[in-house]
């Protein structure tokens, strides 16, 4: 059985559905992307995607083809089309077709892609209570990473890098400081304190970072926005990671050295708790 795809307007099975080689998203990464989660049928958290989509397309000067509700009537065809119950929808829009160069086209319309992949029991990961093992490496990408763009070349290298260690993923290191993980946010807890990255242009604007550090003040929980060394996370009593596919995954292991008691702590379980709760309330 193949997938229902969505290109351009139609909706195809995913053998039938074609893009242009002129595409400047594959020619140029010129383009963005976003990536729902679903549980029990539902999209979760949704309105967030949508609006840093909009965000990502004004900062690259990039026309939206379609509006939020249709946007989200799409995601819901999919889901449906293809019995996703746990799973996610990935969405891609690119600047479009157009002859080979660096200028931006005058006239282009913008190519829109979205399919899905399905995860049974996507809440129920077993790293939710082993916990994931990560290395640090040398934060090499461009300079502006709070825009979603399909330019993922240096993430895919540090997973990578990450496996031939053994571990599950890489922290990426800039400057001495922690800037965050190939596909997620990083986080360290240190007594009852949670301290992750500020927002900038060095880190991606985390859609599952804003909802989990949102529950964790209303839970009186203290958090700290600010860079932190690797030397602070093997020191911390827990670690963990948010993204939109691993909600809130703990860290129990850096560079080989176990982080605290080399098990998931409180923390990260309560917190996994909450947002996991409150966005299946408000999942659509």
């Amino acid at each position: 059985m193949t997938r229902t795809v969505y290109v351009n307007g139609e909706y195809l099975p995913e053998d039938q559905a074609k893009v242009s080689v002129f595409d400047r998203g594959f020619l140029f990464a010129d383009g963005v992307y976003e990536v729902t989660s679903v549980l029990g049928g539902k999209l979760i958290d949704f309105a967030g995607h949508a609006k840093r989509l909009q965000r990502s397309l004004d900062e690259l000067q990039m026309a939206n083809p379609v509006t939020e509700d249709e946007l989200l009537e799409i995601h819901r065809e999919l889901v449906r089309a293809n019995g996703i119950e746990d799973g996610l929808v990935y969405l891609q829009i690119t600047r479009g077709a157009a002859d080979r160069d660096f200028a931006y086209p005058k006239e282009a319309t913008p190519t829109i892609v979205l399919f899905t992949q399905a995860k049974p029991g996507l809440a129920d990961s077993p790293l939710a209570n082993t916990g994931m093992k990560v290395i640090s490496i040398e934060d090499q990408r461009w300079g502006r990473r709070d825009i979603k763009t399909v330019q993922l070349l240096y993430p895919s290298m540090g997973k990578m890098m990450a496996k031939a260690a053994g571990a599950d993923d890489a922290w990426m290191v800039e400057d001495g400081h922690v800037t965050e993980g190939t596909s997620n946010n990083a986080y360290i807890v240190k007594g009852n304190t949670i301290v992750t990255r500020h927002l900038g242009t060095e880190i991606l604007h985390g859609i599952t970072r804003a909802a989990v550090l949102r529950f964790a003040r209303e839970a009186q929980m203290v958090v700290e926005e600010r860079p932190f060394t690797i030397e602070e996370a093997k020191a911390a009593d827990e670690a963990f990671i948010t993204s939109a596919s691993a909600f809130v995954m703990p860290v129990v292991e850096m560079d080989g050295q176990p982080i605290g008691s080399g098990t998931p702590g409180r923390v990260t379980a309560r917190l996994r708790e909450i947002y996991l709760d409150e966005m299946r309330k408000a999942a659509v």
